[in-house]
């Protein structure tokens, strides 16, 4: 079967940098990337031009002015939210407190016609994750990623795949 989303008719293709809430450091531009990969590999020939970030959300007028500007014929932009870890554990050997956290991470994409400015297609996604030891500080959960693609980036993995399914052609059973 197509692709539900067949981005060839389109041409040129826009992609700006994902915004993110909750998450600091370069996740949204890994999250990006990874949007980008998944986009040529499901569709190889197609174009996307890397836009960047943008300074305001996009919404039609800017998708229109990116058209008229950078000749894209539509613009993807998303946006990824990270919750606050929420803390499990319990009583290792008895005696031997153990904490760990479960996060859960979003993410929304769009697909904005640069000639109308509307919305063309739109996927979200989500998923949880166990991300090892936290700590009990002040009591106080305390989390901190050393390196957010290696804590994150088998999550972010998993919803940009789910995301970008419409655009992978699938075999049907006959």
């Amino acid at each position: 079967m197509p692709p539900r989303l067949d981005l060839r008719p389109y041409g040129k293709l826009g992609l700006v940098t994902f915004t993110v809430e909750n998450a600091k450091g370069s996740l949204h531009q890994f999250a990006t990337e990874r949007f980008a990969e998944e986009m040529l590999a499901a569709q190889p020939g197609i174009e996307v031009l890397e836009l960047g970030p943008i300074d305001s959300e996009l919404d039609a007028a800017r998708a229109q002015q990116l058209g008229k500007e950078r000749g894209v014929a539509a613009v993807f932009a998303g946006h990824l939210k990270v919750t606050n870890p929420t803390a499990g554990g319990g009583i290792a050997g008895l005696v031997t407190p153990h904490l760990e956290a479960t996060i859960r991470v979003d993410l929304a994409v769009r697909l904005l016609s640069a000639e109308s400015g509307g919305t063309v297609w739109r996927s979200s996604a989500w998923a949880t994750q166990k991300v090892g030891q936290v700590s009990l500080v002040g009591g106080e959960l305390n989390f901190a990623a050393r390196d957010p693609k290696t804590a994150y980036g088998p999550l972010v993995n998993r919803i940009v795949n789910l995301v970008a399914q419409d655009m992978w052609a699938t075999w049907q059973k006959r």
